[in-house]
Parts: structure tokens; C-alpha cells; sequence
């Protein structure tokens, strides 16, 4: 709805604070008069009724006025979600602000999910989306699909947009709920919509195909209470099987497009998971070295935190450990260091170290099943 209004309106702000005046109306009118048959279309028109009042009450609005068409919009459409994506990601924009923007926008995330989710302060991330909705009015971008010639530069980002939306949706940062459903198959939709758009970009492919791995396995992450389901506990008979394969075809043509990039690598990580026998079955030694090709083309302490765990397995925890430990001045504020290196420490013997790492990671986990796992660490 957003995008739509944003496409027509040629503006983010308005459309923005047309749309919250509509849903207002909503509110207002709906418990009395019932939801309407089209929601979504309802609410467009409303938006669109209330941008006009706007502008007829401001004197830049009224030129704005006389070049509108006076027809509301047509109802959204996946187009006008990705021409918003894509528009949020221009390339005038800092690449982290293209990200932050995009999450903010057309993911309803607050700066407050989206700085948890870059480890920054909240009040950073809050001035960031501030100047690049300023950034993008003062060069008048035009939120409509752009030409495809310029794909190319907005991929990077529109790619780590959509990611994060998954990730958030697959594991949320708010203390409300686990996860949000919404929000991962919004990502997984993006993530497919990138790849037929631009069918010769292999990490385009490699997104898609990642996300629909991890996808496959989402039945099984959470239990009945809605506790943490970790990976060697899953029920693999509760897998998607049909999409893991669908996946794993995708990245082998994607593969077919050139050399691998950072998600054709972490979707081959995934698809070994994916297809093994079981955890013990699986094959760490390929996982190691794929991690390994990630870390030379994306060395974040975050891939290095993932290949140290994968260490455990074809190395031992004490490797694992010493390589966790080469991380603390990147990644002390991170609550997956410490629950990892609490994990390895427990697997060495040292209990007593391993609770008060345990601890550590439980104060700075937000997300109620990741806390509810923590805590039943610290008991068992």
C-alpha cells in the first residue's frame, strides 16, 4: 500500500502520513461498520482522499495538485513493493542507509529492531533514517521500477535488505514473539521476485535459494509451547522437502552464472544441512571449507563466529574456543558469541565459565524463545 501511494504521489513522506491517516479512519470507522470486502483497496482510496486534502491545504501541494491525476491508485501490486525497495536503495544513499531505510519502510521495522540488528545505538540508527528520507526528497527520487541498466548498483543492498527482513521475520529482536511469519515469507517473496527479475545475477539466485532452505526447515524450529528447537533436536521428517530440493536446484543453476558470492556460499552451507542424514551425518569437513571461501570474500567477525563453531566439529572446542576467543574486542556486546563460547566451554569441562557466559548472552537477548532457551541452560 505504501509503495503504491509513493509511486503515485512521487513522495515518501506524504505517502507515509496519508497512509497513517487512512488506518486511523480504520480504526475509527471499522468496529462500527464493518471490515470491508477489500481492505487493502479501502484503505488506498482513503490514503489517496486524505494526500489530496493535504495538498489543497499547502500552497507546494497545490502545484503538486494540478500534475496528479485524480483517480485513485490501482490496488498494490508486487511492482510497487519492490519500486519502493529499489528506490529506497539508491545509489545516492550510503549503503548502510539504503539497508536501514528500506527495513524501516517497506518492513514497518522501528530504528530500534533495525539497530539491533547492525549492533549500533538506537538513537544512531533513528538520525540515519531521519537523513536518507531528507536525501531522497531533496534530490526528488521517483519511486517507479527504475530501467534495468540499473539493476547492477542497487543489487548489494537490495539483497542485504532483503535478508535481514527474513532474518528478522525468522528470528525476531522484539521481545513480543519469537518470530514473525509475516515478515519471512514478505522476505522469501522479495528474495523471488529479485531472482526472476534479474534471472542473469547469480547471488540473486543464491538469496532465493538460502531463503528457501532455511524456509524448508521453519516447521521445525519451534515446538508446541514455543520454545527453541535446535538444529540436532529437529524432527528432519517435518522438513519441506519439495522446497529443499526446488532450493538446492536453484543454487546448482546458479552456480552455472559465474563464480560464488557470499550468499551462494551460505546457501551451500545451508543446503549441506539440509540434505544430511542427520546432524551426526552431516558432512563438516565440506561445511568447513565452504565456510572458509565466506570468510575470504565477507572476513565479518560474524562468519568467523559461524566457521568457529563449525571448528568444533572437525577441530575439537578447544580450536573452537581459541577462535571464539579471538573475537571478543569485535563481538562482546554479541549474544551469540558469548552462548557460543558458553557452549564450548561447557563441552571442555569448564561448567563454572560457561554459566557466567550463559549469563552474558541471556542479558543481551531480547527475543522470548532465545531467553526461554538461555535460562533452562543455566538449570540444566
Amino acid at each position: 500500500m505504501l509503495g503504491v501511494l509513493t509511486r503515485r504521489l512521487g513522495e515518501l513522506d506524504r505517502a507515509e502520513e496519508a497512509l497513517q491517516d487512512a488506518v486511523g479512519e480504520a480504526l475509527r470507522r471499522w468496529p462500527s461498520d464493518g471490515v470491508p470486502d477489500n481492505p487493502s483497496g479501502w484503505l488506498v482510496t482513503v490514503a489517496w482522499r486524505k494526500a489530496l486534502d493535504r495538498l489543497r491545504r499547502d500552497a507546494t501541494g497545490r502545484e503538486k495538485l494540478a500534475t496528479l491525476g485524480h483517480t485513485p491508485p490501482a490496488e498494490p501490486t508486487g511492482d510497487d513493493r519492490l519500486a519502493l525497495v529499489l528506490a529506497c536503495c539508491h545509489p545516492a544513499l550510503p549503503e548502510p542507509s539504503q539497508v536501514a531505510l528500506t527495513l524501516n519502510v517497506v518492513s514497518g521495522l522501528s530504528a530500534e529492531q533495525i539497530a539491533a540488528a547492525y549492533l549500533v545505538p538506537t538513537a544512531t540508527m533513528a538520525q540515519r533514517l531521519v537523513r536518507a528520507k531528507r536525501q531522497l526528497r531533496e534530490r526528488d527520487v521517483r519511486f517507479d521500477l527504475p530501467p534495468p541498466e540499473e539493476y547492477g548498483r542497487r543489487l548489494p543492498s537490495v539483497l542485504t535488505v532483503v535478508y535481514l527482513v527474513f532474518n528478522e521475520g525468522y528470528l525476531a529482536s522484539s521481545t513480543e514473539a519469537p518470530q514473525r511469519r509475516e515478515l519471512a515469507r514478505e522476505g522469501l517473496d522479495l528474495a523471488r521476485q529479485l531472482a526472476d527479475l534479474m534471472p542473469t545475477e547469480p547471488e540473486a539466485a543464491g538469496l532465493a535459494a538460502l531463503l528457501e532452505l532455511h524456509e524448508a526447515r521453519a516447521g521445525a524450529r519451534f515446538d508446541a509451547a514455543g520454545r527453541i528447537v535446535l538444529l540436532e533436536e529437529q524432527d528432519r521428517g517435518r522438513w519441506d522437502t519439495a522446497l529443499i530440493a526446488a532450493a538446492v536446484a536453484r543454487l546448482r543453476r546458479a552456480a552455472r552464472l559465474g563464480p560464488p558470492g557470499p550468499y551462494q556460499l551460505q546457501a551451500a552451507i545451508a543446503a549441506q544441512h539440509a540434505v544430511a542424514p542427520s546432524y551426526d551425518r552431516t558432512d563438516w569437513v565440506a561445511v568447513r571449507s565452504l565456510y572458509d571461501r565466506l570468510a575470504e570474500l565477507q572476513p565479518t567477525p560474524v562468519v568467523r563466529l559461524g566457521r568457529a563453531v563449525v571448528s568444533r566439529y572437525t577441530h575439537g572446542p578447544a580450536v573452537a574456543l581459541a577462535e571464539v576467543d579471538d573475537l571478543a574486542d569485535r563481538l562482546t556486546g554479541y549474544r551469540l558469541w558469548h552462548a557460543t563460547r558458553a557452549e564450548l566451554l561447557r563441552a571442555l569441562g569448564r561448567d563454572g565459565e560457561a554459566v557466567e557466559a550463559t549469563r552474558r548472552a541471556l542479558a543481551l537477548a531480547t527475543n522470548p524463545a532465545e531467553r526461554e532457551l538461555l535460562a533452562r541452560r543455566l538449570v540444566a
